[in-house]
């Protein structure tokens, strides 16, 4: 809406720029034969693009340069004429400078909300690639080249970041679970994956929704030797309310199964739109390959008791201290919610964002896989 206004505001002032450059010619210019030119420049290909433009925006097609009533002023005299190219010059180097930034909301937030409003895929829908990186600020918290996000609503500073202790002991049995509370979210059919979807965005086929990610991570998992337990039941299907309720059933049986399991995933795929509708997909590139970037998400004792969150934490971040040394960008910063998403059955418990719905199925499966890789070596130091 912010954008919208501040172009109307724009194309405004430019018009009654034009009235005023208008009125000061019509007092001091010669009038005979402005019939004539007003004709030829009614003439002019020109004044017909600014005028469509000056309603309608940039026209597709054309160069990228003055629109609208802005190339009618400057056209309007050999003076301002000959002023377009620093103008054309100096708006280049403040589009250079202002890049777009992400939305706020980048993970699938509390643990009952409905299912998100996600419009249709469109042969022309607007996906813009971002790097999402910490930065200096009041919801972040820092500890070297490690970023927390504080979305708790509560104040916290990075000492935080030191407390908690890491308890996941390693023995024989199942060690790791991974299951899916939002097994049918889905990736962009962008680059021909094409499946059946369930909802925008989502799909019942596990070969191409999140379940498949996760069938990718548990297969390097494995290939360090550990012995993974993937679950693949769709907890969000056919009902969404109600999924971490149905993964918390599916996490308890498992733990009391197997008692051995001491690290639990629960992998995810985000959904990032912006304020205009735009699609964010979040991309690192590795090895000259783009892959999805991941985001570890954390509960809190904000709303529920969860006396362990802390130790949660200690572990995603000796993972995060890990990644960040041996891929810089992989990993956007870790987030801490108010909701618990189950984390409080095991305090080696993470939920894992993959990539997000602007991303690709190959871009997730190869930013999962580098994120277990980088996971699994670390849990083999810890496991001595």
């Amino acid at each position: 809406m912010g954008n919208r206004m501040g172009r109307a505001l724009r194309r405004g002032t430019a018009l009654g720029l034009v009235l005023a450059a208008a009125w000061g010619v019509s007092l001091t210019a010669d009038l005979r034969g402005v019939n004539s030119r007003l004709a030829a420049l009614g003439e002019e290909p020109a004044l017909a693009a600014a005028l469509m433009e000056a309603q309608l925006g940039e026209l597709p097609g054309r160069e990228k340069g003055l629109t609208g009533w802005g190339r009618l002023l400057l056209r309007s005299s050999p003076l301002l004429a000959a002023g377009e190219e620093p103008v054309l010059d100096l708006r280049a180097g403040q589009e250079e400078t202002e890049p777009p930034e992400p939305p706020d909301e980048l993970d699938s937030g509390g643990e009952d909300e409905e299912l998100p409003d996600l419009e249709p895929a469109q042969n022309g829908e607007r996906i813009v690639e971002m790097t999402g990186q910490g930065k200096e600020g009041s919801l972040y918290l820092r500890d070297g080249g490690v970023y927390v996000y504080n979305r708790t609503g509560q104040e916290l500073d990075s000492s935080l970041l030191g407390e908690g202790s890491v308890d996941v002991p390693l023995g024989e049995g199942p060690q790791i679970l991974i299951v899916h509370t939002h097994g049918s979210e889905a990736y962009s059919m962008s680059d021909g994956d094409v499946y059946e979807e369930s909802d925008p965005y989502r799909t019942t086929d596990c070969t191409h929704n999140i379940v498949r990610v996760g069938e990718e991570m548990a297969t390097v998992f494995r290939a360090y030797g550990f012995q993974v337990i993937h679950d693949t039941t769709l907890c969000d299907y056919p009902a969404y309310n109600g999924a971490y309720d149905r993964s918390k059933a599916v996490v308890e049986q498992w733990l009391e199964q197997y008692p051995t399991i001491k690290v639990v995933l629960d992998v995810h795929r985000d959904a990032l739109v912006g304020s205009d509708g735009e699609i964010y997909k979040m991309v690192s590139t590795e090895a000259g390959q783009k892959v999805a970037q991941v985001m570890m998400v954390l509960g809190t004792d904000t709303k529920a008791a969860h006396p362990r969150w802390k130790d949660n934490m200690a572990f995603a971040l000796v993972l995060q201290r890990n990644l960040v040394r041996g891929y810089a960008s992989l990993v956007r910063p870790t987030v801490l919610r108010t909701s618990r998403y189950n984390q409080q059955l095991c305090p080696g418990s993470i939920l894992v964002e993959v990539g997000g719905h602007g991303n690709t199925l190959s871009e997730a499966i190869a930013g999962g896989r580098l994120w277990a890789d980088n996971a699994a070596r670390t849990l083999l130091e810890m496991k001595g």
